[in-house]
């Protein structure tokens, strides 16, 4: 019985107005072209990591167990930042190093630093990370590259910015 095509599932900070998403599908439909393609979300605020790591969090459990998801809302696109990749609960996750998957930190993930060299698109752009190393290696792991080959493990991630506190009105004045 052949195994059923993997989901890659998108949030980002793009919008949709520009070819940027419908470029880094190209690139992981050129690589994976049985793979499934979720838009979870492309309106993370600009920039806004702590939303962008919500949206991841509060959706993933919603899907299936194979599932890879690539984030990327990324002010530090350009720096030496990390890629990471993280395998948790039966699922994949590839984000920047700067707290998107800071969710899954004290839980029993694995996280590995992806390879870019190895696994990324050559010539690598300095400014697109999503298209050039991030999709490149979703599309591998969902055409079945083993998680352990994307990279050496890394024990530690960036905790990025703190979510922001939820407030409430209660009895007429604003708590949280």
């Amino acid at each position: 019985m052949a195994s059923r095509p993997r989901v890659i599932a998108l949030v980002t900070d793009f919008g949709t107005r520009d070819p940027y998403v419908g470029v880094m599908k190209g690139v992981a439909l050129g690589i994976a072209p049985r793979a499934t393609l979720v838009d979870l979300t492309h309106e993370v605020p600009p920039q806004d990591v702590a939303a962008g790591r919500r949206a991841l969090a509060d959706s993933a459990r919603y899907f299936p167990a194979g599932t890879v998801f690539v984030a990327i809302v990324d002010p530090g696109v350009g720096t030496a930042r990390r890629a990471l990749a993280a395998r948790s609960g039966g699922r994949f996750y590839l984000a920047p190093d700067n707290g998107l998957l800071a969710f899954l930190a004290g839980t029993r993930a694995e996280f590995r630093a992806i390879d870019a060299d190895r696994w990324g698109l050559e010539p690598r752009s300095a400014t697109f990370h999503g298209r050039d190393v991030f999709a490149p290696a979703a599309a591998r792991l969902a055409a079945g590259l083993s998680f352990a080959r994307l990279g050496p493990r890394v024990a530690a991630i960036a905790p990025g910015p703190p979510a922001p506190a939820v407030r409430r009105r209660r009895g007429g004045r604003l708590e949280g």
